[in-house]
């Protein structure tokens, strides 16, 4: 897995693989997360733990895998000029419900904190738009994610 990985962030998602892995789908939600975790210039633990409670719950993910692909990422961050490649990778493979699983996750990842920056907002709307996922989906998750963050 690390070498899958490692191939990904530093060759990019590749046009040619028509039936990319599992896991590049994955590193692609992941990227994603991460984009909405650096919108307001500030990665903090709280978004880092939500990011990897995401990437186990939906992929199945061991806590060391999840940890080494966090890790990796967020080494890679700086280098990344754009996040369409996962845009690409994940409008191509990922169902419409998949696509709102992320966008879920991308409001859990701006609540992490308890407090909803303008730039993560602002993100989020930006890539949910990308995925095409529906303007109703969009606000519904962010209203559940709202509701959790008042409850706990």
């Amino acid at each position: 897995m690390l070498d899958l990985i490692k191939t990904f962030l530093t060759q990019g998602a590749s046009r040619e693989h028509r039936r990319p892995e599992a896991l590049t789908l994955q590193i692609a939600a992941a990227g994603l997360l991460l984009e909405v975790s650096r919108a307001d210039f500030n990665v903090g633990e709280d978004e880092l733990k939500v990011i990897a409670e995401a990437l186990k719950q939906q992929f199945g993910f061991s806590e060391e895998d999840t940890q080494t692909l966090l890790e990796l990422v967020l080494a890679k961050d700086e280098d990344m000029v754009s996040m369409h490649p996962f845009l690409r990778m994940i409008n191509d493979h990922f169902t419409p419900e998949q696509k709102c699983r992320i966008v879920e996750d991308m409001w859990r990842v701006a609540f992490a904190d308890h407090s909803l920056d303008k730039y993560e907002e602002a993100q989020i709307r930006k890539i949910a738009d990308l995925l095409y996922v529906p303007h109703k989906d969009f606000i519904r998750a962010k209203l559940r994610m709202q509701e959790a963050v008042k409850k706990s």
